[in-house]
């Protein structure tokens, strides 16, 4: 077992502000597993026919209920959540909620109109390699528990195939990604394939023979699962013509091998996007842990970009992936400096090495840039 210190000693110390927390991240990822180290509760499995039948009437099923309460996939009940804003107003509170969701946006919606100033919103992604160390395993299989812990890289594989196998057949289209299963998993290849890229969506949608409208939709959808991320550009006026397509990237390391089709080191090695593959891996590995903090990338039409543009502090800090030994300093990192105003760029690569390369600039490992930034 890997133990998840952090996430429970976040929830605990949430639990004591808020009388709703809600832990959201994508399936499979720990957050019912994480549930049951908070003790003795009430729990109602939302994909339990008898948990949904004790909850029709959810005042009559709730109310009497005392301590912790527990709705895991609340994102199939979310008409709940005006019930639990009156529970959690009871003047002696006498019963705290947690719920555990594998999807955000409308869910998140509806959630913070109803409970407005009584919930808190965590979220748990796969392991960390704060959490398990093992980089290149975790780079290769991803941080989905059953994904990573499998007895075999095979078994791995397989996991992780019947994983987008359910994806495609059943929890995708439930969230209103309707196109038959084998189109979904076209689409979520062709997603796979842009990894690290500026989305063009009319690209996606000529070949996937879809409008533009519902190209983004399918995207949404893929975001709102917690699959991909979409990093925002730097969108502030500083004379030059910048990019405002989003990029996007696979969260979970182990689905876009699969997707892509790498099964091993070797063929992730051998990868023309491996680049692409580092720079991801590496990214989220900062970001799944800095949950608040706002982030970019910055480029311009001229060519000139910073993959990673972060709020650290009171300053705006540059992270830049490269797949190098010895990587160098170049224009962008420069231009990056001034005309952002960046105190800081930490270039991370795959190596233990680190050095400065400039005053400003320095190259780290990764677990060298998780250290400054404080995200270990």
């Amino acid at each position: 077992m890997v133990g998840r210190e952090s996430a429970i000693n976040e929830l605990f110390q949430s639990l004591e502000d808020f009388p709703v927390v809600a832990i959201l991240g994508p399936r499979q990822c720990g957050k019912t597993t994480l549930s049951r180290d908070l003790g003795e509760a009430h729990r109602f499995d939302l994909e339990d026919p008898v948990d949904l039948a004790r909850l029709e009437d959810p005042v009559l099923a709730l109310s009497p209920l005392r301590g912790l309460v527990i709705l895991d996939e609340i994102q199939r009940r979310p008409d709940l959540f005006p019930y639990l804003r009156v529970l959690a107003d009871r003047p002696d509170q006498p019963a705290q909620f947690v719920v555990l969701g594998s999807a955000s946006g409308e869910l998140l919606r509806q959630s913070s109109e109803s409970l407005a100033g009584r919930i808190r919103f965590l979220e748990l992604s796969g392991f960390g390699i704060g959490e398990v160390g093992e980089r290149d395993k975790l780079w290769q299989r991803g941080g989905l528990p059953r994904s990573f812990l499998a007895g075999s890289d095979t078994v791995s594989w397989n996991w992780r195939e019947q994983y987008l196998r359910s994806l495609c057949e059943r929890d995708l289209p439930q969230l209103d990604l309707r196109l038959p299963a084998f189109e979904v998993r076209r689409f979520l290849q062709m997603s796979a394939h842009l990894h690290g890229q500026t989305v063009g969506y009319s690209d996606l949608s000529r070949s996937l023979g879809l409008t533009d409208k519902a190209v983004k939709h399918h995207l949404g959808i893929l975001h709102d699962a917690y699959l991909v991320r979409l990093l925002a550009p730097w969108h502030a006026n500083l004379g030059k013509r910048l990019v405002k397509a989003p990029k996007l990237y696979w969260r979970d390391s182990g689905l876009l091998n699969s997707l892509v089709g790498c099964r091993d080191r070797k063929a992730m090695e051998s990868h023309p996007r491996l680049g692409a593959f580092w720079e991801g891996f590496a990214l989220e590995q900062i970001l799944s842990k800095r949950q608040n903090a706002s982030a970019w990338f910055w480029a311009t039409h001229a060519g000139a970009e910073i993959d990673l543009v972060l709020e650290n502090g009171s300053g705006l800090w540059g992270v830049e992936f490269k797949w190098a030994s010895a990587p160098s300093v170049t224009p962008s990192m420069r231009n990056a400096l001034t005309d952002l105003g960046l105190e800081r760029i930490l270039v991370v690569h795959p190596g233990e090495k680190e050095w400065p390369m400039t005053d400003k600039i320095e190259a780290v490992s990764l677990e060298g840039a998780l250290a400054r930034l404080g995200v270990q």
